[in-house]
């Protein structure tokens, strides 16, 4: 209802209205007031939120002896849903505060008044914190590394722990003043906002013939345990003029490039990894897995020449050809961002791909790609 209306049906002056639901400061004899509090209607559907019901049921289950799985079947919830509910709404039992009590009531009640946005945030509230987050900023470290020193430094005090998506909270949203703005120019990927990705799954296919999902790559692939599947990827120069093509075996990490002087038209990478893979042995050609950039729109010409069948990640799924996402990280100490790669040569490229190879590795046991491929090709 309007201000007016409301106030009619009460039976109150619009002004007295007023005053109840904004609040009012002390001033000479009236004490000060606090606003109105919202009565929050619970609605008929399905909601993300535990009601009042519920919690009447939890309460009851409780009382039964019931399991906290038991009571998340009965109510088609999550156990953690049910285990944080009791551990954030109960209390402890007054004289006795190694007993436990769960009242639905004053849960519904607990959990209503967390519920009003927006909210101090904990960075805010704590100048000692904010001031650590800063100072780490400064020196670049991520987020998740100033909170896990956090941890460490601070074991017992809560206060000041907190998780690295509460940094880039305060950082990204605009008018919390958490955090001063140009720090988020620290970050490594140096935004001051979020990259959209909600219309990942909204892209058209740019591709003639249909894609293979990487969903139905041979599970072989995924465990990494044969070789002779590989990730490609190109990494790209200045104004996207120029690129190199870049190959990655999932066993081993062995890498290679692609030479391409001219352009990456899908005619060109095509050439060049028919190039490159007719190189190998015929049992270090099992598949390949690439994004859906639009370079590879003659995968299927590809595949005709090489018998190797080529998999696409899913858009905007990075993680899906992880070793060639590092790789592609490694290779711009060499190829930096913003440089033209077309001035490179084949030898020079092979040369980078040699030091690569010639690096241990952790993920290897500390041998190298070369090591590894080696061992595979004399067994």
């Amino acid at each position: 209802m309007s201000s007016t209306e409301a106030c009619r049906r009460v039976g109150i002056n619009i002004r007295t209205g007023k005053r109840w639901r904004n609040g009012r400061n002390a001033s000479g004899k009236h004490k000060a007031a606090p606003p109105a509090r919202r009565t929050v209607v619970p609605s008929s559907g399905p909601s993300r939120y535990l009601r009042e019901a519920d919690r009447i049921h939890i309460a009851d289950r409780l009382r039964e002896k019931a399991s906290v799985r038991q009571i998340a079947a009965e109510l088609g919830r999550s156990p953690s849903t049910i285990s944080r509910e009791i551990r954030r709404n109960g209390m402890p039992l007054r004289g006795d505060a190694s007993r436990w009590a769960y009242r639905p009531f004053a849960a519904q009640a607990r959990a209503d008044a967390r519920r009003p946005r927006p909210k101090p945030g904990k960075i805010s509230r704590n100048p000692r914190l904010r001031t650590f987050i800063q100072d780490r900023l400064d020196l670049r470290w991520s987020p998740e590394q100033i909170c896990q020193a956090l941890r460490t430094q601070f074991p017992r005090r809560p206060e000041m722990h907190v998780v690295h998506e509460t940094v880039y909270q305060a950082l990204y949203v605009q008018g919390r003043g958490e955090l001063r703005r140009e720090l988020a120019q620290a970050l490594r990927t140096g935004r001051a906002r979020r990259k959209p990705r909600h219309q990942a799954q909204q892209r058209r296919t740019r591709f003639r013939d249909p894609m293979v999902m990487i969903s139905e790559r041979p599970a072989e692939a995924e465990d990494r345990a044969v070789p002779g599947h590989w990730e490609g990827d190109l990494i790209i120069g200045k104004d996207g003029a120029s690129a190199i093509g870049t190959l990655v075996e999932r066993s081993t990490r062995y890498v290679l490039l692609l030479h391409l002087p001219n352009g990456r038209s899908t005619e060109l990478v095509r050439d060049a990894l028919v190039e490159t893979v007719q190189t190998l042995p015929a049992h270090l050609k099992r598949s390949l897995t690439w994004d859906q950039g639009s370079e590879m729109g003659r995968h299927r010409e590809f595949t005709v020449a090489t018998d190797i069948p080529v998999y696409f990640c899913d858009p905007a799924s990075p993680w899906q050809r992880g070793s060639n996402e590092n790789t592609n990280g490694l290779l711009r100490q060499y190829f930096p961002k913003g440089t033209d790669l077309s001035v490179h040569s084949r030898e020079h490229l092979a040369t980078v791909a040699t030091e690569l190879n010639g690096r241990p590795r952790k993920t290897l046991d500390w041998e190298t790609p070369a090591e590894r491929l080696h061992k595979l090709l004399a067994a």
